[in-house]
């Protein structure tokens, strides 16, 4: 697959890799006084490095822009799985990273404009290191006389992965800079923002262009790159935000109607289908199955980027559980009557993992889950309940979702070559259920969601409320479809519920042994400090250190 290659671009002189915009703006400047050495050093400096490509090259040559391209889509953020501990989903009501870091800060509402540089939260780097790569490869694209057919298709690739980076940048942020040309010397240093709305139409745009020049498959040897389904299904999730309550203050019903045609196109393509395994859905060996959309391939074995095992995996299985699922999401899992825990007669808290949806079993470890051939011992005193010289509490969960279990032992092997789903089709069904909803036409709104909840293996009991109850159907199935996978973080904000749902305790189950008759004892407890969300945090800070290069940068609210 593309992505499995070592990029050649490693190399090439003109990659800008992750650099923030002004920090593109300060590489110039050293070109500039390199360009103005002496003559003679000069006639040295005109030969052709042996190391690296110039420009002219570069920008002829099919197989080095290939190349330039695979590293612009190795820059695009995932769901952090490169090493990094930290998750969205520790950052709402679904987990908890192990240890105490930004996490901690941002739970506690603490994050500030000079705390969230450089951290996992500091997407405002990340996005923009890509923006400016894409906006490179565009300026130079078009004097290129390499084939027309790839060159069409690489732009095409290229204006979708602009997009998809300032639709997640407006998303975190809001209205950002919008710019859409690689800078030079000449240019103002004065990025000041475009409205949400404004960046929003340039993303709509950007994908409808990009979608013409897109095909529908690949060969093997390409799977990974985007599609005019990717296309698509990014526009399908855009017009969804932008309908909702966050960016729809007064409802207007015309946006609700643009994103349930943007679902329906999808859908109406009949490519895609729901995938029967949803336990197996998001490992390797089933990647690029009929459900998946957008899926970011990796090959560990040639080009290590990653590790999911070593982080996910139970301390018994030699991991280093990094991220554990809160109570919270736990008790959010219906049983096999469609009722949650809370609501169901025949709901037993001390034998609280049977008869639920099997959703939860292929997404969370809980005690006695069968994980390897062994039995998960989350008790106090189990094999898994706690990691060798760690003295952070635990949820009394880890997370199952992602992990290939055909790994002996991540810490030697560490060879897992999970892929990353940034687009599957089950969210383009609950998207056109939503939009529907909205519109009125709650019984379309209830297939579509009964049609994920009826999926092989998952058979859940169909959803029949109507009204607000249904609307909170709705919501919650989102909540355990799409767990873990980066979307609660986003869902919660939209629907402007995040106050009701992020100031909470932090729930934890302990659970005890019985050492002689070998019963086990649960008891739900909270666990400290206690999260806080504020107003502020609908929006991430922009980082300290672009404010103070760009002072026509307006910092958002509250910070």
């Amino acid at each position: 697959m593309f992505l499995f290659k070592k990029t050649i671009m490693a190399n090439i002189n003109i990659t800008l890799n992750k650099m923030t915009l002004p920090a593109f703006i300060h590489k110039m400047v050293l070109i500039f006084l390199i360009a103005s050495v002496t003559p003679s050093c000069k006639k040295v400096m005109d030969k052709e490095p042996l190391n690296s490509y110039s420009d002219a090259i570069v920008w002829q040559n099919a197989t080095l822009i290939s190349d330039f391209v695979s590293s612009t889509y190795r820059g695009i953020p995932t769901g952090g799985f490169g090493g990094l501990p930290v998750y969205l989903a520790c950052f709402t009501d679904e987990g908890k990273v192990i240890g105490e870091g930004i996490d901690a800060i941002f739970n506690g509402g603490n994050i500030t404009p000079s705390n969230v540089g450089g951290t996992p939260l500091d997407y405002w780097t990340a996005y923009y290191g890509v923006i400016g790569k894409c906006n490179l490869f565009l300026d130079r694209i078009k004097a290129s006389a390499i084939d027309a057919t790839l060159k069409s298709r690489m732009t095409g690739e290229i204006r979708v992965i602009r997009a998809y980076s300032y639709f997640s940048l407006i998303s975190f942020y809001g209205g950002v800079p919008l710019i859409s040309k690689p800078l030079t010397l000449a240019d103002s240093l004065s990025l000041s923002k475009t409205s949400y709305d404004d960046c929003m139409t340039f993303v709509i745009a950007e994908l409808d262009a990009a979608a013409a020049l897109l095909p529908s498959t690949y060969a093997a040897a390409d799977q990974g790159r985007i599609t005019k389904g990717a296309a698509l299904a990014i526009k399908s999730r855009a017009l969804l935000y932008a309908a909702s309550p966050q960016n729809n203050s007064g409802n207007d019903l015309t946006k609700w109607q643009k994103a349930a045609d943007a679902a329906k196109a999808i859908i109406d393509l009949n490519t895609y289908s729901l995938y029967p395994n949803y336990k197996n859905l998001f490992l390797q060996f089933t990647a690029y199955n009929p459900e998946i959309i957008w899926q970011r391939p990796y090959n560990n074995i040639i080009d290590f980027e990653l590790a999911v095992e070593v982080a996910l995996y139970p301390p018994g299985s030699n991991g280093r559980s990094q991220l554990s699922p809160i109570h919270n999401i736990v008790a959010d899992y219906e049983t096999r009557n469609g009722l949650l825990p809370a609501n169901d007669p025949s709901f037993n808290p001390q034998n609280p993992y049977v008869n639920r949806d099997p959703r939860m079993d292929a997404t969370i470890l809980f005690d006695s889950s069968l994980f390897k051939g062994r039995r998960i011992q989350l008790y106090t005193g189990g094999l898994d309940a706690d990691i060798p010289g760690s003295t952070t509490p635990r949820p009394g969960y880890y997370l199952r979702k992602f992990n290939d279990t055909t790994i002996t032992d991540p810490i030697t092997t560490r060879i897992g070559n999970t892929p990353w789903t940034f687009f599957r089709y089950a969210e383009i069904l609950l998207n056109y259920a939503e939009a529907k909803y909205y519109l009125g036409d709650e019984a379309t709104c209830r297939t579509y969601i009964n049609l994920v909840r009826s999926r092989p293996g998952v058979l859940m009991p169909a959803v029949t409320e109507t009204g607000d109850a249904l609307l909170k159907r709705l919501q919650h199935e989102r909540r355990i479809e799409l767990a873990f996978e980066g979307h609660r973080y986003f869902d919660v904000r939209r629907w402007k519920i995040a106050p009701t749902v992020l100031n909470i305790n932090v729930q934890q189950m302990t659970i005890t042994k019985d050492l002689v008759t070998g019963i086990r004892t649960f008891t739900v407890k909270d666990m400290l400090p206690v999260r806080a969300f504020f107003d502020k945090n609908y929006l991430l800070p922009i980082p300290q250190t672009e404010i103070d290069r760009d002072r026509s940068l307006i910092q958002n609210t509250g910070y």
